[in-house]
């Protein structure tokens, strides 16, 4: 029967489970793609690496076990943690956990047992009246953990067995490691239930273990005194060569100073070195260890060739994903590693982009013009040195053979592309001057207390983009209008023409002193990772496909998200058009720029009208027409982004309008028609952010509206729509001016009553 159970826990099971009658589904996570064990001595350098962990150690603190009364386990986490670590068991990792939790579980069984003994005497001998002077002694931690022990491997083996993963048991002391013999048994005894696909639960036996010894936690690089579960987790992960030790812990990682203060900042990265820089608080609530105890520990594992991340374990929204988000590389705890980045971290350049953001906002508009003037020059004067790190981009991309055509040629540029871009920018430049600190409304309230509404900046923007390198000079000049500091994320496609890019602009910033006010993330940031730092970054706009899109607006965690999902554009031919018109739109709304969002993606028609060398798709009232078969549509809501397109066939204006109301992305939609009412009916009808008549859908574009240049296209219904300039970046505030007003003055018994007179707005700038 042993060997028949062993042989079943040693399959790797599938993603869902019945156990006893109860139905178990894994929280959907990626497939681990790893290799096979690296040799062990390096630590993984990136965040991004700890996908190939192959051999994880997972720490539990008494804190994130125990209740918050700290007399039980929290049976929900503990339920949650096990979850995880079974499927990144049956992925075929080999896990580890080194758990606290017996001395809090004894205590509960003993506390109980004590109060029954003594509720049965008393009733007894003294009557129920002395009940309530019941007391519960002090009880001795060792005795605890001898009670809790059988009981918390139990509670493990029985949370496991739903995933039909196999546990056991080891309970370790300090001399189980200084003891040679002792220590090869113990090693002997781990590979071979790691081999077997058995999860092992490893403890200090804390029945038996003696007193910590102060200040002994290190005796040198070989050697680690096991004092708590912290050293005994690094000893474990080093002797076991572990690619990976997660610390769960009650507080969310390490901070600069002790967690709850003012200014404490969570230290995403810790190299070794960085001790004198922080400040250690006190313990967590429960058990024997700190936060400075785990440092220790985290880079002894370090030095040992383990990589180390400190965790909350106890958060209700991360707790039940916080174990896969780590191993997933996402931006969770403080990661511990050998490699400093050459330059600042991502929160650095968010805080440097915001401080010099600030400086910016407050310069001349005269200064910002002439900033993006500067900029304009450098498109045109260092356009060979732009085209020669576009070739290297556009050459890679070519021989990675991933990128589709359409990709390729937003990636392309050109010197027609540069002019174009620095005759917008220069358009830009104009009207910068009349943007941040504009009156837009003034009122005297009352008497000698008059108030005014100015546009200010929003303050650090992050833009997103992939492909399109000329987003880059676009999107920063229309930062430096609106006074706005700028974080930028590119596509690694594009990574030389953007850091050239980035090197002009940052040369233009600097003739006023404001160089760091953009910024453009080349670390190994993930998207995801951005979309957190929602107490530093308070505008995200995506550029690029509508996946993206919906990437970041699923991961945008409190910080609004300005974008469209899809571009799916709409020309319907009315009865009444005119084909000569009709077919110069159709084919330039098609066929200009096959790729970019404003492309017509579905032709809605009286009649057949097909574009030459565009593939069709038919819409199914279409399709029945033909007799010949082009491929039916699998969707009207397709964006396709190249040279073909949807046709489906329309009774009526208002059945075009209606099509497009069920199947668009209201983002621009287009009527041919020689009927001015019919064209009047439909531009009032669509809601759409752009919606045109006898025109090409292409139109819509900030460049060709004489906003100079575009941040993106905003199908959202609040703040900006459409193209959106440099006026959808600038928010407002409200300046109130008076001498001593009080709201007491204006209450029925006050002296002053309300005016709300509107007073005209004085040209020029705010100063």
């Amino acid at each position: 029967a042993m060997f028949a159970r062993l042989a079943l826990c040693s399959r790797l099971p599938s993603r869902n489970w019945q156990s006893n009658g109860c139905s178990v589904s894994f929280r959907a996570f990626s497939q681990a793609k790893f290799s096979l064990p690296r040799p062990h001595g390096k630590s993984f350098a990136h965040r991004s690496e700890l996908k190939q962990a192959k051999r994880i150690v997972v720490k539990l603190g008494s804190a994130v076990v125990t209740r918050g009364d700290e007399c039980g386990l929290a049976l929900g986490r503990l339920a949650s943690i096990v979850e995880q670590v079974a499927m990144l068991q049956n992925q075929g990792r080999e896990m580890m956990i080194v758990t606290s939790g017996a001395v809090a579980f004894g205590k509960q069984r003993l506390r109980h047992e004590i109060l029954l003994s003594q509720s049965v005497r008393q009733a007894l001998h003294s009557g129920q009246n002395q009940l309530k002077e019941m007391s519960i002694p002090v009880l001795e931690a060792r005795a605890c953990a001898a009670a809790g022990q059988s009981g918390l491997m139990a509670l493990y083996e029985a949370m496991f067995t739903q995933y039909s993963t196999c546990t056991a048991q080891i309970l370790v002391t300090n001399l189980d490691f200084h003891d040679e013999q002792k220590r090869r048994n113990l090693n002997s005894t781990l590979h071979e239930l790691l081999r077997m696909n058995i999860v092992p639960i490893i403890n200090t036996n804390d029945a038996v273990v003696p007193p910590p010894v102060p200040n002994s936690d290190l005796q040198g690089v070989n050697v680690i005194s096991i004092k708590d579960n912290d050293s005994l987790a690094a000893r474990l992960a080093v002797e076991m060569k572990a690619d990976l030790l997660i610390a769960l812990s009650d507080v969310e990682g390490l901070y600069d100073s002790p967690p709850g203060t003012d200014d404490a900042k969570l230290i995403d990265i810790f190299y070794p070195g960085d001790q004198q820089s922080i400040t250690y608080g006190t313990k967590s609530r429960v058990g024997i260890g700190g936060m400075e105890a785990k440092v220790k520990a985290a880079l002894w594992a370090l030095q040992g060739g383990t990589s180390v991340v400190i965790a909350n374990g106890t958060h209700p929204k991360v707790t039940g994903h916080v174990i896969t988000d780590i191993v997933e590389g996402k931006k969770v705890g403080t990661f511990f590693s050998e490699v400093k980045p050459a330059g600042p971290t991502v929160e650095q350049q968010t805080e440097m982009a915001r401080h010099a953001g600030r400086s910016l906002a407050s310069l001349h508009p005269e200064q910002r013009g002439e900033i993006i003037c500067c900029l304009a020059e450098l498109l045109t004067e260092k356009k060979d040195e732009i085209l020669s790190a576009n070739k290297k981009d556009l050459e890679i991309a070519t021989a990675s053979g991933r990128f589709s055509h359409a990709l390729i040629n937003r990636l392309a540029l050109s010197t027609s592309k540069l002019n174009s871009l620095a005759i917008g920018l220069r358009q830009l430049s104009v009207s910068s001057r009349d943007s941040v600190g504009r009156v837009l409304r003034r009122t005297r309230v009352a008497n000698n207390l008059e108030l005014e509404q100015i546009t200010v900046p929003i303050g650090v923007l992050l833009v997103i983009f992939e492909s399109r390198p000329d987003c880059l000079p676009q999107v920063s000049a229309l930062a430096i209008a609106s006074g706005n500091a700028l974080l930028l994320k590119g596509g690694k496609e594009a990574a030389n023409t953007n850091k050239i890019l980035h090197q002009l602009t940052q040369e233009a910033l600097s003739i006023h002193g404001v160089a760091d006010a953009i910024q453009l993330v080349s670390t190994r940031e993930e998207v995801e990772d951005l979309c957190r730092l929602d107490k530093m970054i308070d505008l995200i706009i995506p550029r690029g496909s509508s996946q993206l899109v919906r990437e970041i607006q699923r991961a945008a965690k409190g910080i609004p998200v300005l974008g469209h999902s899809e571009g799916v554009c709409h020309v319907y031919i009315d009865s009444d058009a005119s084909i000569d018109k009709a077919i110069d739109i159709v084919r330039d709304s098609k066929c200009d720029y096959p790729a970019a969002c404003n492309a017509m993606e579905t032709l809605l028609i009286h009649r057949d009208l097909l574009t030459e060398h565009v593939k069709i798709h038919a819409g199914p009232r279409f399709a029945s027409y033909l007799t010949f078969s082009p491929s039916e549509v699998k969707s009207l809501r397709t964006e396709y982004g190249d040279l073909e397109c949807c046709i489906e066939v329309v009774d009526s204006m208002q059945d075009a309008v209606d099509h497009i109301h069920k199947y668009g992305s209201s983002h621009t939609d287009v009527i041919v028609t020689e009927n001015e009412e019919t064209a009047e009916q439909f531009l009032q009808q669509v809601d759409s952010a752009c919606v045109f008549w006898n025109s090409s859908s292409r139109f819509a574009d900030g460049y060709r509206f004489g906003l100079g240049a575009e941040v993106g296209i905003s199908t959202a219904r609040i703040h900006a729509r459409g193209p959106v300039g440099l006026e959808g970046l600038l928010t407002t505030k409200w300046v109130l001016r008076g001498e001593g007003h009080t709201v007491a003055d204006f209450s029925e018994q006050g002296s002053m009553t309300y005016l709300h007179e509107n007073i005209p707005v004085p040209q020029g700038n705010f100063s």
